[in-house]
């Protein structure tokens, strides 16, 4: 996986290398989740992260209707417990916390460009950079106080994911613009069957901020 992300990258820079290429900044959050075959997952809650990287866009037409935008991303994603109360073998858990995974994205995008308006589709390669896990779980009516229980590690999880992207924003003619997307992973989150996590995927929709430098046209 590793050697396509750098092929796929040397590629992109051979072939745009005498491109007029915009180049710009990006800022934005997500709103992620698991999907998938999940043990618990009436336990799992959306949660809302950061992400902030570079972009930069390559006309492939005089116009610029089409156009290939690869970015490099610092994206966080995961998942937050909120409910009281969770049954599972008719035993009753309380569950707190949050579980953070923190990725470096690489998608690589064909933009329509539609005037201001733009939409957006293509794969991503994310490379897991590490996790925080602060679950907490209670057995209710053990009369033990809340503990650490089930913590995950990066070492039990798949360093690298493969996933695909779509959306859709507004770019104004000064640079400024602004994009909603959904990006889901193709591969599960965990290397093994790992409790909750097997057939897990990450889910998010993100809401992004961008400038291209010299404007977008």
């Amino acid at each position: 996986m590793k050697k396509i992300a750098l092929l796929m990258i040397l590629g992109l820079s051979i072939s745009f290398a005498h491109a007029q290429a915009k180049f710009g900044v990006k800022v934005g959050a997500n709103y992620s989740n698991l999907s998938g075959d999940l043990t618990d997952e009436d336990a799992n809650q959306s949660k809302v992260g950061f992400l902030a990287g570079i972009t930069a866009n390559f006309p492939l037409s005089s116009d610029n209707f089409v156009s290939i935008q690869p970015e490099l991303l610092y994206s966080q994603k995961g998942y937050q417990f909120q409910k009281d109360e969770v049954t599972i073998d008719n035993a009753r858990y309380e569950f707190k916390g949050k579980r953070n995974f923190n990725y470096l994205d690489l998608p690589v995008l064909v933009k329509i460009n539609a005037g201001p308006i733009f939409f957006e589709a293509g794969p991503q390669f994310s490379y897991l950079l590490g996790v925080r896990d602060n679950r907490e779980v209670t057995l209710i009516g053990s009369g033990i106080d809340s503990k650490e229980w089930d913590k995950i590690e990066k070492d039990n999880l798949s360093e690298l994911e493969v996933g695909y992207v779509a959306g859709l924003g507004f770019q104004a003619p000064m640079g400024i613009g602004v994009g909603l997307r959904y990006n889901g992973s193709v591969n599960a989150l965990a290397k093994e069957d790992q409790d909750e996590l097997v057939n897990a995927r990450h889910s998010v929709f993100q809401l992004q901020l961008s400038y291209m430098l010299g404007g977008s046209n």
